[in-house]
């Protein structure tokens, strides 16, 4: 009777302790948006009018790349040092963040905790952040699981994901508090519930999609001990392996954000500058993600590196065997996938860190000795070639090889892991959106003609 009452009380007392780190986030960021509210407003009172740079007609028509023309405070790309995280480097993310128990990757709890408010979890606020997910994950409506399970698996994993997203959004707060009146001051109250609970169920809806596509429908529950990561990698089917847990723990956590520019994180902010609520807005930038262009381009790469495979035809994947096929590649209208980036003119840090990973647990394995020799070739020829800025690897070039090590053998699906981490990032700036205040989205197009009447007036 007695040690069934010290537990009680010790689960009593674990239970505060999550409710109150899990508060503490919530009051943090209450108290950083009126100072963030004021700077923004001094920012534009003092300096709205300074120029950030000139847009040209190349821009107009190239995808505005390069034109400065949106604010994302989770993180910044560097041409030069890759992307940083609130400012950190993924090797100091990897050092500082709060890694699992025996765990040497950073937590994608403690990511979270450090995109929202800047700061640096501490291992406690990194638990209550957990603990506070894990319950929020308990609360889906059954009636929106069993909608998940029957999209027909005949659509591509992708599409399946952006309708259960949808299928999420019938519980959004936010739109019930739009409709309900909330003054818009209290937007970002909202919008926090909505971004907490949409990311804490995306593991539990992609895992039902990937175990009812591939495996027939026998779904595994969730384990509310474990972490975000490892809980999902368990109820894809993986659990128990301390490697993939914390494989899924580095790739969630690397691939949360990348800048406001790009297509997933840019069409989540658009649609949620109309007010839209968070699950609208996410639903957009998967679809968004899932072009080949962007976040299908790691199943792109993993085609690609079978099809070389194939090709070598049973030779050793020599430096100058390689060479020739990455020519042919070239010769033949085609591009090298994994290679160039929009904006890095270096090795992605990504895919470092990834290489490393792949150094400490599986460095014999062939696909990866493809992939490192292939790193040692392709620059020098896409070099050569002349036609490609950037010549180096970005993350896809790492990522799909890695999950074939472990059993994940699906490319269809690898992009919905990509978006599972990816809703971390864009919901994370999101939510600084509506607490900022940001308007709707609404840039001036022009047509070819009226290009055509400015070049010759000026």
């Amino acid at each position: 009777m007695r040690s069934s009452l010290k537990l009680t009380k010790i689960l009593s007392k674990a239970s505060t302790q999550q409710r109150y780190y899990s508060a503490e986030l919530k009051s943090i960021l209450a108290a950083q948006i009126p100072q963030k509210q004021a700077e923004l407003k001094e920012i534009k009172e003092k300096f709205g009018n300074v120029s950030l740079g000139d847009t040209t007609v190349r821009m107009a028509y190239e995808g505005m790349r390069g034109i400065k023309g949106l604010v994302t405070e989770t993180s910044l790309l560097d041409p030069e040092e890759g992307i940083r995280f609130r400012g950190y480097s993924i090797p100091e993310c990897q050092e500082k963040l709060t890694k699992a128990q025996g765990g040497q990757e950073p937590l994608p709890e403690a990511m979270l905790w450090l995109l929202l408010t800047g700061e640096v979890p501490t291992p406690q606020q990194t638990e209550g952040l957990r603990a506070d997910l894990q319950q929020r994950a308990q609360q889906v409506d059954p009636k929106t699981v069993e909608f998940v399970k029957s999209i027909p698996n005949n659509l591509h994993p992708m599409t399946q994901f952006s309708m259960a997203i949808l299928a999420l959004q019938k519980d959004s707060k936010f739109a019930q508090a739009y409709q309900d009146g909330v003054h818009k001051r209290e937007y970002w109250i909202h919008t926090y519930e909505d971004v907490l609970n949409c990311i804490a169920r995306l593991p539990l809806v992609a895992s039902i999609i990937y175990r009812k596509t591939y495996h027939n429908g026998q779904y595994i529950k969730s384990d509310s001990s474990l972490d975000w990561a490892a809980d999902y990698a368990s109820m894809m089917g993986f659990g128990g392996n301390k490697q993939i847990a914390e494989l899924f723990r580095l790739y969630l956590s690397i691939h949360t954000d990348h800048e406001g520019g790009n297509v997933s994180a840019h069409a989540t902010h658009l649609v949620g500058s109309a007010l839209s609520d968070p699950y609208l807005s996410l639903s957009a930038g998967m679809n968004g993600l899932a072009g080949p262009l962007h976040g299908l381009a790691n199943q792109e790469v993993l085609k690609w590196l079978k099809e070389v495979q194939k090709d070598l035809n049973g030779r050793e994947p020599t430096k100058e065997v390689l060479r020739q096929l990455i020519w042919d590649t070239l010769n033949g209208g085609r591009v090298v996938p994994g290679y160039g980036h929009a904006v890095l003119r270096k090795t992605d840090p990504r895919y470092t860190c990834q290489r490393e990973f792949a150094q400490k647990y599986m460095k014999d394995d062939p696909l990866f000795k493809l992939v490192s020799t292939l790193y040692e070739v392709v620059p020098d020829v896409l070099t050569e070639h002349g036609k490609t800025k950037n010549p180096w690897p970005n993350v896809d070039a790492h990522s799909g090889c890695l999950l074939q090590h472990y059993g994940l053998v699906e490319e269809d699906y690898y992009t919905v892991m990509f978006g599972v981490s990816r809703g971390i990032g864009v919901l994370s700036s999101l939510l600084w959106d509506r607490a900022l205040g940001l308007p709707i989205e609404r840039p001036k197009s022009v047509t070819t003609e009226w290009i055509k009447k400015h070049v010759k007036m000026n």
